[in-house]
């Protein structure tokens, strides 16, 4: 049977009562919490129920706050990648479609996605999937396979 995970001796139980009040943050104040019982030799079941989790998540925010102590408790959500076009493209491209398309320079009527894939390609140099060819372009606010009207729900 594995033996549990040590807790870092290094904050009383008191200190992290009183980090969890303090705290601006509910989920790390939940864990400073199940912490401070486990702390004060509660069992482990016990504890993760005091926080709202089950003993395997606590023993994870173990891990985690024996390696960076009460800020490893904050929750650590990615930023997601990077975006393919830079601000400044966004806006170029957000023109380029308000104006919409020159029917003797482009060749269509309306901006479709296969067609915003290729200006974005020639323009900017990035190659974007027809399937997502789109996704630069929610955040400008359109919508649709045809991009001339404004969403006004975003």
């Amino acid at each position: 049977m594995p033996s549990a995970v040590t807790l870092r001796t290094d904050f009383s139980a008191s200190e992290l009562r009183r980090q969890a009040k303090r705290s601006k943050d509910n989920n790390q104040s939940r864990r400073l919490l199940s912490l401070a019982a486990v702390l004060d030799g509660m069992n482990r079941t016990d504890a993760a129920r005091i926080g709202g989790m089950d003993r395997q998540t606590l023993r994870d925010w173990v891990h985690r706050f024996n390696e960076a102590g009460p800020d490893g408790l904050l929750d650590n959500w990615a930023s997601g990648p990077t975006p393919r076009l830079s601000p400044d493209q966004k806006a170029e491209l957000a023109a380029i479609v308000e104006a919409g398309p020159d029917r003797e320079v482009d060749g269509v009527v309306r901006w479709r996605r296969i067609d915003l894939k290729r200006v974005i390609a020639e323009r900017f140099g990035v190659d974007y999937h027809t399937d997502s060819s789109a996704s630069p372009i929610p955040c400008l606010r359109y919508t649709d396979e045809r991009y001339g009207t404004r969403c006004t729900g975003l």
